[in-house]
């Protein structure tokens, strides 16, 4: 059972603001152990069991796809299912519970998945670069609850905000020179206190735009932690878990070995002082139950179609925690879904219906967004060329190409139906599947030289494919080093090569204009005109040329 569901009954306090009684506490521990590790006995037996369920990326998907894994209320009946077989359940999410998310959820703002949330019985939630989505004073909104400063109060009535607290440990305001969030929380279980650390990963401001990370700061993961772990320790806490949203990659096989596991996460556990016990992270969307210089770090995906069951023990003597076991379980639909929670999301399908089932246009087969061995996609493609087709117009920008980031593609668009249309038929709901984050299109002038330096972008922190629209194409080697990858004769525009001093208008979406996802030649390019919503252009593009029938693409060739 949860011992508390009040977001500030247990906020973290510096010593000068500690009660007489915690003073008292850590004095008496200092003279009767020589230290903070010793914690009255209380209860019966030495050790208390803690079970910690973990999700992380969940982006809001209150409904799971054509009976797959998912769906928030066969999520809330697996995590009561768990919670009910352990002594005492913690339940935490890594980040991006809410942003990037379907239509059901985005339209109002995201407060059903905080409501739905709430029902879970979530007790904290570090906060995820898409936490950020719609800027700093939105996601305190979130916390805090109250109407939208825009949309004001949605039909399904007051939104009172999340009863479990969010976490930003590096998210620091350049105002106050405080977290924006607090840094820590503690609960007790059987008067066992447990810290749980929540962070981001530094780099938020290199996947958000510039806007909604304005007037923040985001530090060092692993320096702050460490930062935070003697105060911790120095409070008579030695259990501390940290729920971070920045994750790694498992290699091929076993997920339980991790034998080929890359990625971020490890640097920051390597450099984070062995006090910490366990690490539920996540980001990079993938599944693992791996172990860093011995201690554990788990992901369960994305989209809530798994959870992580984490089974630990509290020592009563010393306040250590042990962890026993590690599972990813699946959200399976063979269970009685949660009514309470489909109760909620039923509210917001009726209100979101009107909307979402309007079909836009039709396509023959499926355009999906997974990468060739050059990177192209079919759906990069057509994005690329609905953006294309928005801003072609002198009026709108006069653009002569357009790039689409692979990572702005949040789903596919498929053939087979779903829900009440029919095969080939695409909705308004599926479309905004694709492009949930309201960018708008900017065109803007960049050099043939600006444009070879972009595309050498693509491989400078990690592979990361612009795809072009129709009539540009370009070249790249994958054995010539980052840099020099891209042939300057093969950057073609309707057959003739870029002229390197020659300017040419371009179309990216608004995150990319601002730097995101690694590209920061973006900010150079002038003239700039701000024209339609992504997920307007995408939606005019099928209902004037559908149907679309999808087509092998060559706008971009991999050489050895």
């Amino acid at each position: 059972m949860h011992l508390s569901r009040y977001p500030a009954r247990h906020a973290a306090r510096p010593p000068w603001q500690w009660s007489s009684a915690t003073l008292v506490f850590v004095l008496v521990g200092l003279v009767a152990g020589g230290g903070c590790s010793q914690l009255p006995v209380a209860g019966s037996g030495r050790f208390v069991e803690l079970t910690i369920l973990g999700i992380n990326d969940f982006h809001g998907n209150l409904e799971a796809p054509r009976n797959d894994l998912g769906g928030a209320s066969y999520l809330a009946a697996h995590l009561r299912r768990a919670e009910a077989s352990a002594d005492h359940a913690a339940i935490v999410s890594a980040g991006d519970l809410i942003g990037a998310t379907p239509l059901i959820s985005s339209l109002y703002h995201d407060e059903p998945t905080i409501a739905i949330a709430n029902l879970w019985g979530l007790d904290f939630a570090a906060v995820g670069n898409h936490e950020f989505d719609e800027g700093s004073a939105e996601l305190l909104r979130m916390q805090h609850g109250g109407a939208h400063p825009v949309d004001g109060e949605s039909p399904a009535g007051a939104f009172e905000g999340a009863e479990f607290r969010f976490l930003a440990a590096n998210v620091i305001s350049d105002v106050t020179g405080e977290t924006l969030l607090p840094a820590y929380a503690i609960e007790r279980y059987d008067d066992i206190p447990v810290a749980f650390i929540g962070l981001t990963l530094e780099g938020t401001p290199s996947v958000a735009s510039s806007a909604a990370v304005e007037g923040l700061s985001f530090r060092d993961e692993a320096e702050t932690i460490n930062s935070l772990v003697p105060g911790i320790r120095a409070q008579g806490i030695e259990a501390i878990v940290v729920v971070i949203h920045e994750g790694g990659y498992p290699g091929e096989g076993d997920e339980d070995s991790c034998s080929d596991f890359t990625g971020p996460i490890i640097g920051i556990v390597e450099k984070t002082d062995p006090a910490v016990d366990l690490f539920v992270t996540g980001h990079t969307h993938r599944h693992y139950l791996c172990r860093v210089n011995g201690r554990p770090v788990t992901s369960t995906g994305t989209a809530g179609r798994y959870f992580t069951e984490i089974s630990t023990r509290l020592d009563r003597r010393t306040g250590d925690m042990t962890v026993l076991n590690l599972d990813n379980v699946p959200v399976t639909q063979d269970v009685e879904p949660a009514a309470d929670v489909e109760v909620v999301v039923s509210r917001y399908r009726v209100l979101v219906e009107s909307v979402s089932n309007s079909v836009v246009g039709t396509i023959t087969g499926d355009f999906t967004k997974e990468q060739n061995e050059a990177g192209e996609s079919l759906l990069g493609g057509l994005i690329a060329d609905a953006q294309l087709a928005a801003t072609q117009r002198p009026e709108h920008g006069g653009a002569e190409f357009s790039f689409m980031n692979s990572g702005g593609i949040r789903s596919n668009l498929l053939f087979r139906a779903q829900g009440s249309e029919r095969d080939g038929e695409v909705t308004f709901a599926e479309v905004f599947s694709v492009h949930p984050f309201g960018n708008r299109l900017v065109t803007m002038s960049l050099t043939g030289a600006q444009v070879r330096t972009l595309l050498e972008q693509q491989w400078v922190d990690r592979r990361n494919i612009l795809m072009p629209s129709e009539g540009f194409s370009y070249a790249w080697s994958a054995s010539a080093p980052v840099g020099s990858r891209v042939d300057p004769a093969s950057m073609r525009l309707n057959g003739d090569v870029l002229d390197p001093s020659g300017a040419y208008r371009v179309t990216v979406n608004s995150f990319l204009a601002d730097g995101g996802d690694g590209f920061p030649l973006l900010r150079e390019g002038t003239e700039r005109v701000e024209g339609a919503i992504d997920v307007d252009a995408l939606k005019d593009y099928l209902r004037a040329y559908s149907p679309l029938t999808p087509v092998e693409l060559s706008r971009i060739e991999r050489l050895p």
